[in-house]
């Protein structure tokens, strides 16, 4: 199968559970298999379907899918995770868009739903308007309120299956319960890998070369693991900033005097890094 991480994966992992034996195809080989087949390269389910099978029939080493119950369960709250983030960050903007009208100024930037509380407590509203939208702010910060609950809940329930799988990910500095179950869950077997220059090569951290005669440059890949690497990318932030052992070897190497390489691109919530 194709996409067996991606769009396949409920299909791949029934597969599995039903006792199929179920090889993952990246879509890279099956498009490369699907250009020397008759009809120019046209995508048809049944060219699709014929390059993928002649892809693992001929491609030694492919992955071989496992349905393992407990990477699954992480995925799921992993998923979890990401969600209740995202619907903070929307609360919390709606929340400064209504305060920014109750309060001169508005509110600072980062603010939890204590300090909301705190804010609005010694307004009293004078007309309508001002009391719908003092209603309205107090229906955000609950909301607030129970999203806290609840990413507190996934958290503790992450952390415990990360702990009880064994994994000393959250050892490492900025790694946290769902930055470590997310690190497992796409991962899978590390075996796969044949060594840490293709793991790098996965998860984007090897940039590639786009040297052209005596210009030596490097650029990122973009055909990577997206969520892996933002989450690596991250932790690295953190650690530059604070005096932890990357921080020590990235100031080591700048010393020696290597070349370093920049980032600029947009991560999955839209920022730049």
């Amino acid at each position: 199968m194709e996409g067996c991480n991606g769009i396949g994966r409920h299909l791949a992992h029934r597969l599995v559970h039903d006792g199929e034996t179920v090889i993952d195809v990246p879509a890279k080989l099956s498009a490369q298999v699907r250009v020397f087949a008759t009809g120019n390269g046209r995508k048809t389910d049944p060219v699709d379907a014929h390059s993928v099978a002649l892809a693992a029939l001929r491609a030694p080493n492919l992955r071989r899918v496992e349905a393992d119950p407990e990477l699954v369960a992480l995925g799921m709250l992993a998923d979890r995770r990401d969600e209740l983030g995202r619907s903070r960050t929307e609360t919390v903007c709606r929340l400064h868009r209504l305060l920014l009208e109750l309060i001169p100024g508005g509110a600072k930037t980062f603010l939890s739903a204590r300090q909301a509380r705190e804010l609005i407590a010694p307004i009293t509203p004078s007309d309508a308007a001002a009391r719908v939208r003092l209603r309205l702010v107090v229906e955000l910060i609950e909301d607030l309120e129970t999203i806290d609950r609840k990413t507190k809940a996934t958290d503790k329930e992450l952390r415990q299956l990360v702990t009880e799988r064994g994994s000393t990910l959250m050892e490492l500095h900025r790694i946290g319960p769902s930055s470590a179950a997310r690190l497992l869950t796409d991962t899978g077997d590390i075996r796969r890998f044949r060594d840490q220059d293709r793991f790098a090569s996965w998860n984007g951290t090897a940039p590639l070369d786009a040297s052209s005669g005596d210009q030596q440059r490097h650029r990122l890949s973009r055909a990577v693991n997206r969520k892996i690497n933002r989450v690596l990318h991250i932790m690295a932030i953190v650690q530059l900033r604070n005096r932890t052992p990357g921080r020590s070897t990235t100031t080591a190497a700048e010393r020696a005097g290597r070349p370093r390489w920049k980032r600029s691109a947009r991560s999955n919530d839209g920022s730049r890094t």
